[in-house]
């Protein structure tokens, strides 16, 4: 009989070890339940099918709106630069083919009165520039028709790139002031079927006398609303030439991410020149991964996020770096790059050239950061971070001598529904639409400048 008991007791014993085994597993397993997509899922780094890295900037000017120089200087000097592509994005002009003139706006007709001309290419430069043999550079640069920055009247800088515009579409488009002139100018890229993202935020949110204009949740809301009503809105420049007044940028893009990703809906981070002139062309560019370069690939890209921004200018920023000034215009020295960065499990692998560190951001904090060289592979592992499983994305920078670049996010997938984004309604929304449209009228905003004076 004892024995008996005692071989039940073992059994029972074992059961319940097996029981409480199981119990501790699949809790263990719910808590780091979650995958990493990674925007860059699809490029193919090395081989014989290796995809291209294609620099360029989706925004630039000419003279034929504010720019100091022509269409036809700004595009060659482009090129001259190593672009592979452009677009020229003037205000209130959508773009055509460089070897003719776009709309001419009334407004622009100034430019002659201060010795600033027209001009755009010939057939024959434009042909051997889209073919590779101009000036026997050997390699091709692609134009991006149909830009425009819209709200070209705007006196509050709430400006807009609409992209793949048909060429009739968004001319002389006025635009009105601040808020509102932001849902105008979207809602109508929208119903004309080009893509478009919000220019330099922190321009209009004057965040160099107001950092913390950034983190504010009216200015979060704003943006992040806009993002979510419209599909074809991408996201916002994160960099902007020489980042004058758009140093925070970043911090804004960090916070759209956490505002956006709970609907299910990532936000891009852009990187254009915004050049009026040439020694800004080397300022802030795009690095976008594809299998060819075509206008047809840059404009999926643009979709997916499979590219880097960079930037050769940047204030010191002691949150989220850099923590010295990088200041590496014209210097003629090669930017930061990955090489490969790739997603295994809860890691995330990189190799890199021409940075020194490289640093890894979620949630708008800085949770990893590790010295590289060139060729070495540094690996994050989010099941060494504490709180990783709170995480909504993770994003990667990598700072070098020649400059600044940002991965786009790795949104971090934990399986579960996304909310439904529901846009403000009733009294509330007519009482907001009533104060964006007298905000958004011109007296309201001379007003505000006068005041300022």
């Amino acid at each position: 009989m004892k024995k008996i008991r005692k071989a039940l007791a073992l059994l029972l014993s074992l059961v319940l070890c097996l029981s409480f085994g199981t119990v501790s597993l699949a809790a263990e397993t719910e808590t780091a339940d979650y995958t990493i997509t990674n925007p860059y899922a699809d490029v193919i780094w090395s081989g014989d099918s290796a995809w291209g890295a294609y620099k360029g900037s989706l925004h630039s000017h000419s003279t034929y709106s504010d720019a100091d120089v022509t269409l036809e200087t700004m595009v060659k000097e482009a090129y001259r630069q190593d672009y592979d592509f452009l677009a020229i994005a003037d205000h209130g002009i959508t773009g055509v083919d460089w070897d003719k003139a776009p709309f001419m706006h009334p407004l622009y007709l100034y430019q002659p009165l201060l010795g600033n001309y027209f001009s755009h290419l010939t057939t024959e430069e434009y042909e051997a520039i889209k073919n590779g043999t101009y000036e026997n550079r050997g390699k091709i640069m692609v134009p991006v028709l149909g830009a425009n920055e819209f709200n070209n009247l705007s006196l509050s800088k709430n400006h807009v790139n609409g992209h793949f515009l048909d060429s009739w579409d968004g001319n002389a488009f006025p635009g009105a002031e601040n808020e509102h002139g932001f849902e105008q100018a979207i809602s109508y890229i929208d119903s004309h079927g080009g893509l478009s993202y919000i220019n330099h935020p922190g321009d209009w949110l004057e965040t160099n006398e107001n950092p913390a204009a950034v983190d504010e949740a009216e200015n979060i809301s704003f943006f992040g609303d806009l993002i979510l009503s419209y599909d074809s809105c991408l996201g916002i420049e994160i960099l902007n030439e020489k980042n004058g007044p758009t140093g925070y940028d970043r911090i804004l893009w960090d916070n759209l991410l956490m505002y956006c990703l709970p609907y299910g809906k990532t936000v891009i981070g852009f990187s254009n020149t915004d050049a009026h002139n040439i020694k800004n062309i080397d300022s802030s560019f795009s690095v976008f991964m594809m299998e060819e370069n075509t206008a047809e690939n840059i404009k999926a890209t643009m979709q997916s996020g499979a590219f880097f921004a960079i930037t050769r200018n940047l204030r010191a920023n002691d949150r989220i770096g850099p923590y010295e000034e990088i200041d590496a215009m014209n210097s003629g020295l090669p930017y930061p790059m990955f090489t490969n960065i790739s997603v295994d499990g809860h890691s995330v692998s990189a190799t890199t050239t021409d940075a020194d560190t490289i640093q890894w951001i979620a949630n708008g904090k800085v949770i990893a950061t590790a010295d590289v060289t060139d060729g070495g592979a540094y690996t994050l592992d989010l099941d060494t971070i504490e709180g990783a499983e709170d995480f909504l994305y993770i994003r990667a920078e990598l700072f070098g001598e020649g400059g600044l670049c940002c991965s786009q996010a790795f949104v971090i997938d934990k399986g579960t529904d996304a909310k439904d984004f529901e846009p403000l309604s009733g009294i509330r929304a007519v009482i907001e639409d009533i104060v964006y449209f007298l905000k958004g009228t011109k007296l309201w905003s001379i007003i505000v400048e006068l005041s300022r004076l």
